[in-house]
């Protein structure tokens, strides 16, 4: 006997599971066509999806902050490059994106940019008996950040071993009327 379930969503949640820099030769080809087109390239991502195959993903920012018809139009640029080039074998999604409020951070120069900022960091393998820290940025030097956590203490990471960090956006409390 057959029930009726209803209609259901179906949701699918993707949370980046690592936030390195795609391949140099795409992030140059990107980096040219966003500064050319007067943006900042803050990083591109090449995400496998199994069987559903990639993504590339583009985050690019400016000091006026991001519009969509921004995004449509570094998107349709860089689709002509990436026709022309074609630096990524088989079917692939093309995303253009400003960093948001939970930057992405791809290189020691934006570690070095958002000192004194709090971060979520995710280590490719266990320093101190885990993985995942939050603290803010203390220094970033020499291929090691360091950040203070909760209790005060400072803790270095090797940047080499940094598997995703991002931002961790802060509101100011607004003032009782």
């Amino acid at each position: 006997m057959a029930r009726n379930m209803g209609h259901w969503a179906h949701f699918l949640f993707v949370r980046d599971l690592d936030l390195k820099q795609a391949p140099q030769n795409l992030v140059d080809l990107a980096r040219t066509t966003a500064e050319a087109m007067g943006y900042e390239l803050v990083g591109v991502q090449l995400i496998s999806r199994g069987n559903y195959g990639k993504t590339l993903r583009v985050y690019i920012d400016h000091e006026n902050g991001i519009t969509v018809d921004d995004c449509a139009s570094l998107s349709h640029q860089f689709s002509g490059v990436l026709d022309v080039e074609d630096p990524v074998k088989g079917n692939y999604e093309l995303e253009v994106s400003s960093p948001g409020l939970d930057r992405p951070l791809f290189e020691m120069a934006h570690f070095e940019r958002f000192i004194g900022q709090p971060v979520n960091i995710r280590m490719a393998d266990m320093i101190e008996g885990r993985r995942k820290f939050e603290g803010v940025i203390q220094s970033a030097a020499e291929n090691v950040v360091t950040i203070e956590v909760e209790d005060g203490s400072k803790i270095e990471l090797p940047f080499d071993e940094i598997d995703m960090a991002r931002l961790v956006p802060v509101f100011e409390k607004q003032a009782k009327r």
